[in-house]
């Protein structure tokens, strides 16, 4: 009965959602700037990989224990832009990765980005490796990697867990400037601790949208953000509603006279603390209560002396 009672507002909620999201990227694709917020991440990806040109150093780029799943190609979008810079300053990539199948479309993503950049020849198959499925002998590996090739810029981002702090400590010995992301917020405290930059929270989903101004995207994150703000001021203001009411406005109940044909008359209850019942958030949500619905019952159960709260 719920979902009968309530069904229209999820209806509601998705129409107005789908609106947001279609109305800018509409707007987007018109040529309208959108606003995103600047992430201080993403913007200190030119001088990592400019810092690691000069040095002559490689960019490192693991998207940690990730698999061929949302966060996994998020990540590998983000290193395809990070690769597209580092192929117009010839400088060299590492990408370390503990999946099979996130590997082979990685290789040829990064593959896709140096023909698209029209320096096929730089594109060295070796420089995308799988080290291992095991969490370990994979966080081993590329600590090894960071050792030996004394990488300049190291990019962490995707699922990570123990094996977070191990690479950007590693990396963080030989000076390495370290751009790092994890959808574990477990995770986070520890990147914090050891890297110059973190995303945190949905700055690592919108990423692509930062980096690539593709209308679509740009216009979805907006929307999205709409929403957002929609939720919490609809929280906000039913928050406040139901407060005010619950403490000071008063309200009104009918009552038959038997003696008089029942007649139904109106009277004021007296102000007192009200039960969910009378509340509006619940006869918004639950529109067939029979404790919102029966004027009778309500009147019993709003009764000074009646300690039975089984109706709120």
């Amino acid at each position: 009965m719920q979902y009968y009672d309530t069904g229209y507002l999820q209806f509601v909620f998705v129409v107005v959602l789908v609106f947001f999201l279609i109305f800018n990227i509409v707007r987007a694709r018109k040529g309208k700037s959108l606003f995103i917020r600047r992430i201080a991440g993403l913007n200190a990806i030119d001088e990592a990989v400019g810092r690691s040109t000069e040095m002559g150093r490689p960019v490192l780029m693991v998207p940690g224990l990730s698999n061929l799943g949302p966060v996994g190609i998020q990540a590998v979008n983000i290193f395809s832009y990070i690769t597209r810079k580092a192929a117009k300053f010839g400088t060299p990539i590492k990408m370390c990765l503990a999946d099979a199948a996130l590997f082979s479309v990685a290789q040829e993503i990064i593959r896709d980005v140096y023909q698209s950049e029209g320096v096929p020849d730089q594109f060295d198959p070796t420089s995308v490796r799988f080290i291992s499925d095991r969490q370990f002998a994979f966080a081993a590996g590329v600590v090894g990697i960071i050792l030996r090739e004394k990488v300049a810029a190291c990019f962490l981002m995707g699922d990570w867990y123990a094996e977070s702090l191990i690479l950007a400590e590693s990396a963080n010995e030989i000076g390495a400037i370290q751009v790092a992301a994890s959808t574990i917020t477990t995770q986070t405290p520890f990147l914090i601790a050891a890297c110059d930059y973190v995303l945190i929270g949905d700055e690592f989903y919108a990423a692509s949208a930062y980096l690539s101004r593709e209308p679509v995207l740009v216009g979805s994150l907006v929307g999205q953000d709409w929403s957002k703000l929609l939720i919490a001021a609809i929280i906000i203001v039913l928050t406040v509603q139901t407060s005010i009411e619950k403490a000071f406005i008063p309200q009104t109940y009918q009552e038959s006279q038997e003696g008089a044909g029942k007649v139904w008359t109106t009277k004021q209850i007296p102000p007192h603390l009200k039960k969910k019942a009378e509340l509006f958030e619940r006869r918004l949500f639950y529109p067939h209560d029979p404790e919102a619905l029966n004027p009778k019952r309500q009147k019993l159960k709003l009764d000074p002396w009646d300690k039975d709260d089984s109706g709120g």
